[in-house]
């Protein structure tokens, strides 16, 4: 009888055969390109969800964000708004020292002529009729003592009184008294219709008064005064 010596056997194989290194390389890569397509699925999922993510939304009422590192544009502060400048005072006109008018009255008996003078200068000129030579228009320098209207004439050497007053009266409708002489009155006065020809024609008839045509006497009634200086030259 021979002793039978049986045979070495070989190691059952699993159900699993055997992974060769280069096995496992395409296993490792079949399994890790399946799990990128999911990630890259979820990836597009996220991204074209179109929410974005809670760390990427914007601030409410305001514009996306600036990507990373960049900074956003702002607009430049506003200037202030411009305050005009204050208006340079207007210095107040000087006030020019009012210049007192200084009137007086000369009576020129050579020329027959009367004028009225302010500070010197000649602003009006009147013919006149003087005094007869027999009774002579006073000479000198006299001044205004009163001035009345309408006049009413009495004669010094009768003592009888004219009633008429008026333009028409003996002594017009102005008079302008400068010298007093006892009951003899010296003055300016207006002349009736009647003998206004003794002043047109310059004659030396009156009783020493100093005859003017009625408009030409009102003028110069009104513009003079009480104390107005009277010059009476030859």
């Amino acid at each position: 009888m021979s002793l039978l010596i049986p045979e070495p056997m070989a190691p059952r194989q699993s159900q699993s055969p055997a992974r060769t290194p280069s096995a496992w390389a395409r296993t490792w890569s079949k399994g890790m390109g399946l799990w990128g397509g999911r990630l890259a699925l979820g990836v597009a999922l996220v991204t074209l969800g179109g929410a974005p993510l809670p760390s990427q939304a914007a601030p409410s009422g305001q514009g996306p964000l600036p990507p990373s590192g960049a900074v956003a544009p702002t607009e430049p502060p506003s200037a202030p708004p411009a305050v005009p400048a204050p208006a340079a005072e207007t210095p107040p006109a000087a006030v020019q020292p009012e210049v007192a008018v200084q009137r007086e009255i000369v009576l020129e008996l050579g020329r027959r002529e009367i004028s009225l003078r302010e500070n010197g200068q000649v602003v009006r000129r009147w013919p006149v009729a003087i005094g007869d030579p027999s009774t002579p228009t006073p000479v000198g320098t006299f001044k205004v003592e009163n001035k009345v209207q309408n006049p009413r004439y009495q004669s010094t050497r009768s003592g009888k009184i004219n009633a008429t007053v008026g333009p028409q009266g003996p002594l017009g409708d102005r008079w302008i008294g400068f010298k007093q002489s006892g009951p003899n009155q010296y003055g300016i006065h207006g002349t009736p219709t009647a003998w206004a020809w003794t002043v047109t024609s310059r004659a030396a008839v009156s009783n020493g008064c100093v005859r003017m045509l009625t408009p030409h006497v009102r003028e110069l009634f009104d513009k003079v005064d009480i104390g107005t200086p009277v010059i009476v030259r030859r």
